[in-house]
């Protein structure tokens, strides 16, 4: 499963088909692919998370009470969506700023 994060704040009053329209319109991608999209609102203190569990599109919401959100990477040149995997995406989502961190080499295998 992959994770998409838009590049750009999103009217957080999209539901269900509102955000899958977003996912094929500005991803170019199919929404019910089993990824998991991520949309952050203007105010950046509310992020929600669409993705196609086998009969039907679920949402996960969480709003801060207090700061904001902050992309982990910034999108390369006029890309309208970042991919991230889920280590970067926890962080994302507790608030930790990763803007001037390196990650350590790590050893990945090839599948």
């Amino acid at each position: 499963m992959k994770i998409y994060v838009a590049a750009q704040p999103v009217d957080a009053r999209k539901s269900f088909d509102g955000l899958a329209a977003l996912v094929e319109t500005e991803f170019g991608l199919a929404p019910m692919s089993g990824h998991m999209f991520v949309f952050l609102n203007r105010r950046a203190h509310l992020a929600q998370i669409l993705f196609w569990d086998r009969n039907g599109f679920c949402i996960v919401k969480k709003r801060l009470e207090a700061g904001t959100f902050r992309l982990v990477r910034s999108a390369e040149g006029d890309a309208r969506h970042v991919e991230v995997d889920s280590a970067e995406l926890a962080l994302m989502l507790e608030g930790i700023d990763l803007a001037g961190a390196t990650r350590r080499k790590r050893y990945r295998h090839a599948a």
